[in-house]
This record gives structure tokens, sequence and C-alpha cells, in this order.
């Protein structure tokens, strides 16, 4: 079977839009006052008359919810109409007590934005269609007991604010998807409306894929793929897609417009039901709410409370650390990373801040990310703080400890949460560098290591290295390399 990379290059062109659906962190839903954090409540706990669709009742637009809507919105670079209202989405579901869900439809929040990725080097625009606000459902929940099959309602997550984020038909590969993915994510983090956690359905993708022949500008007849729910399963997913359908259009059957649902553990997309159109839901605008009038001045008012976004700050991070742009891309990615590594470079004492910044970097990438890989734990509950990072590389620079000293003073704050400095003090932890200490310590280790002075004296240049380590071991590695070296070699050239 030819690859869908060979395919793609050769015959067929690759065409993905996205509709990404991110739950909002307000404290209530969107048209009543139950709590939006389902996460850890008894089933059908966490509504009321209003989310469960009682007749009669009447919604109240949640006003958080609006302006983190637009948030996201300016944040992707997109249009602010004044006007715009809600409408209703008809079609009937378990999971959907009133029979239709309040969305939008004609008059969107927002429209016609960007956000850019960047691969291989290259910057690429995906355009951004459109931001709306509408409600979450509930969820079903399948079991089994006493040897029949039963699905069970469980309204707490019905009416929680729900933004969908609608993507040009612009992205044109698996991997594509996924660094758009990665990107809008990010954003939504460093904005802080919403947790953006796909393995807690926070962050929910549907994806949109069809095939042409390369040259066509008209679009091909398009799937929609349902149930993905990491980026990897994005990627898997839409490539596993791609294939099936270039298969079938080299095989002479026509691609039938269609939702398909990803199957994780088989790897593979499954039939779910042939796709609707917007007629059949038979959108109507919502008669129990106002229109929503956006005015200028709210507007620019949420705009001055954006915080500096990941594309400025990894230039930031660029111009002024003077970082290379990988390393940048890496703490930048999450805002809380972002924020450790800035913190820990203002705490630190040198004076040189361009080579700690890089200093810092290194480490935050590499051990502490390391420990934070290893333990699960997040930047944000880590015992080690910006602070002490700060003091544990003052602490090295000083002479006070050395490299692999700092590595394991580095473990035992991370796990303990006690500063670098009290572990340095409480176990005696510390370089040697009084040098007449030291100096006693070189000739006890040539008296002992005739040997090795003959064969160095005979310029073997390895017989230092060697009598370096004796002197390390007796010291048990404190004993400082700048200190020692110079006293080596002049006993030993002393003859």
């Amino acid at each position: 079977m030819t690859s869908v990379a060979e395919s793609v290059a050769t015959d067929y062109e690759i065409v993905i839009g996205l509709e990404v659906h991110s739950q909002l962190l307000t404290t209530s839903k969107m048209f009543c006052r139950c709590p939006a954090d389902y996460a850890n409540a008894e089933p059908n706990t966490h509504c009321c008359p209003i989310c469960m669709g009682f007749p009669g009742v009447l919604p109240v637009i949640n006003k958080r919810a609006i302006e983190y809507t637009i948030m996201t919105a300016l944040a992707l670079n997109c249009e602010i109409p004044e006007f715009s209202k809600f409408d209703r989405k008809n079609y009937f579901y378990p999971d959907l007590p009133k029979g239709y869900q309040i969305s939008q439809y004609d008059t969107p929040m927002s429209h016609h934005g960007y956000l850019t990725i960047t691969r291989d080097g290259q910057e690429k625009r995906v355009g951004i269609t459109r931001v709306h606000l509408e409600e979450d459902t509930g969820r079903l929940a399948h079991i089994t007991l006493d040897g029949d099959s039963y699905s069970l309602v469980d309204l707490n997550r019905a009416g929680v604010p729900l933004m969908e984020i609608v993507s040009e038909p612009d992205i044109r590969s698996p991997e594509e998807a996924r660094l758009y993915m990665e990107k809008l994510r990010s954003i939504l983090l460093y904005l802080g409306v919403s947790s953006a956690k796909m393995e807690e359905a926070a962050l929910r993708c549907d994806a949109n894929i069809s095939i042409r022949p390369r040259g066509q500008q008209g679009f091909g007849v398009k799937t929609e793929i349902k149930n993905m729910n990491s980026f990897r399963a994005v990627e898997r997913a839409l490539a596993y897609e791609a294939q099936r359908q270039i298969e079938e259009l080299r095989a002479g059957r026509p691609i039938v417009q269609s939702t398909r649902g990803w199957v994780e553990d088989r790897g593979v997309t499954v039939l779910q039901r042939v796709k609707e159109r917007a007629d059949d839901y038979r959108y109507f605008p919502e008669p129990d709410l106002p229109p929503l009038i956006l005015s200028r001045d709210m507007i620019e008012r949420i705009r001055a409370s954006l915080p500096e976004l990941p594309d400025a700050r990894r230039a930031r991070f660029v111009s002024e650390f003077g970082l290379s742009a990988y390393d940048a891309d890496q703490l930048t990615a999450e805002r809380a990373m972002a924020d450790y590594y800035e913190a820990a470079v203002s705490a630190s004492a040198s004076a040189d801040r361009m080579a700690r910044a890089k200093a810092v970097a290194n480490w935050v990438l590499g051990d502490v990310r390391r420990l934070l890989n290893t333990t699960g734990t997040s930047i944000t509950a880590s015992k080690l703080s910006a602070a002490g990072l700060a003091e544990l590389l003052d602490l090295m620079d000083s002479g006070a400890i050395s490299g692999k000293q700092a590595k394991d003073v580095l473990e035992k704050a991370f796990m303990t949460g006690a500063s670098p400095r009290e572990i340095v003090t409480s176990e005696g932890i510390s370089q040697m560098s009084d040098t007449a200490e030291l100096e006693a310590i070189v000739a006890e280790v040539i008296a002992a290591n005739p040997k090795a002075v003959d064969d160095y004296r005979a310029g073997k240049a390895s017989a230092v290295q060697f009598l370096m380590g004796q002197v390390m071991k007796r010291t048990k590695g404190r004993a400082r390399p700048d200190v020692v070296t110079p006293l080596l070699q002049s006993k030993l050239d002393q003859g």
C-alpha cells in the first residue's frame, strides 16, 4: 500500500479544517447558577430546572463566559462585530434534555482571525473562521448490570460554557493539525480561560478532512472525525483517514460525506452516521435571550487585559536572554513554565544576566524537567521554587558546590522543598578550596602512587588524570578541580 506521504507528494492533496471545543473556566454554567466544576461531583448533583430543560424556565447569560470568548477571539486576531445573538440548534439525543442546544449560527461573536504555526522553521498562517459560544451537553455512561446493558445520563456537564473555535480548511497535513492544536492549547492556557485538558474532555477536537487531486481548486467530499482525545490521536486519526480516502478514490469508489469515530486501540476510523447538514438542525434565533451588543469600549478593555502571548514571549526570550529559538519555544509552550523560568532568572544574584538566563534555561529544560516528568509533577506543584533554583546556581557560581554536587542538591531540594543553601549547610556539602589543606592531600596522593608519578615524568598525560581522581576520591569529590590542578602540576614538576 502506498503511504500517505508518497500519495500526497505525487497525486493528492489533503485538506483539513478543525472544530475545537474548549470548556471555559467559569464558576457557574452558561445560563444558570449551577457550579461549572463537576469533576468530582456525584452524577446529577450539579443541575437545576434550567440545565435540565424543564418547561417555563428562562436562561440568563454568563457575562464572564462572554468575556473569555472575546479574549480568545482577540488573541486569535479575530474581528469582533458589534451585534451577536444566540440560536437554537435542534436535535434529539439523551444527553440533551431540552431537545436543542443553545449555540450561535449566522451571527457569531467573532470571525476572520488566524493562528500561526511553525513547521520545519517555516511559519504558516491558518485562518480562523469564527470563535463562538454555546452550552455543553450532558454525558452518557454505558454500563452492564446483571448481564444487561444500560446507558445512564449525567447532566452535571449540561450547560457548562463551551467555546467553539473553527478553522478555515487551510491545514494540509496531519502534522500541521497537531501543531495547530498544540499552539491553540498554549494560547488558551496563557489566557487562563480553559484548563485545556484533552484527557478530561475540557478540550475536544472534531476534524473535517477531504482529499483532492493535486492542482484541483475545488474541495473533495469531507469526512468528520470524532473521539480524538490527545494530540497524538488527532495526528494518527487524520493520517489513517487520509490513507483510507486515497485508497477509496484509487479503487473508483466515491467518498460519502459522513461522521466517523476514531478507535484508538485499533488505530482506525469507523462509520458512525451519514453527515448532517445545517438545515437538519433547524437553527432559529433563541427567543429567551436578548441579542448581544458588544461595545467598542468593552472590547478594548478586554484587549488591554490580554497577557503577553506565546509568540511575543518567545521572541522576547530570544532577544532579551539570547536563547536559541528551540529553547525559547520549549520554555514558552506553557505559561507556567515560562513564568517559572523568568522568575528564576530574576531571582539570581549573577551580574551577567544573559549568561545566567542561558544557564537557567539549561537546568529547567534538563534536570528540572526530568524530575517533573519522572515524578509526574507539574511545574506549579514543584517543591523547588524558582528562587530555589536561582539560589542553587548562585552557590555553584560562588564555588561553594561543584556541578556534580549541584545536581545532587537539586534532587534533594525538589523532593523535600528545602532550600539548596539549607541542604548544603545541614549535610556539610561544600567544595574544598583551602590551598593548605589541599596541598597536604596532593602530597599524600603523590607519595602513595609512585608508578603514576613515574608515568607522568615519562610523558604519559593520563597519569595526571589518575592522580586527580585519587585526590577527588580522598576528598569525596569535594575538592575544587581549579585549585587542585595547579597544586598537582607544581608538585609533579618539582621532582
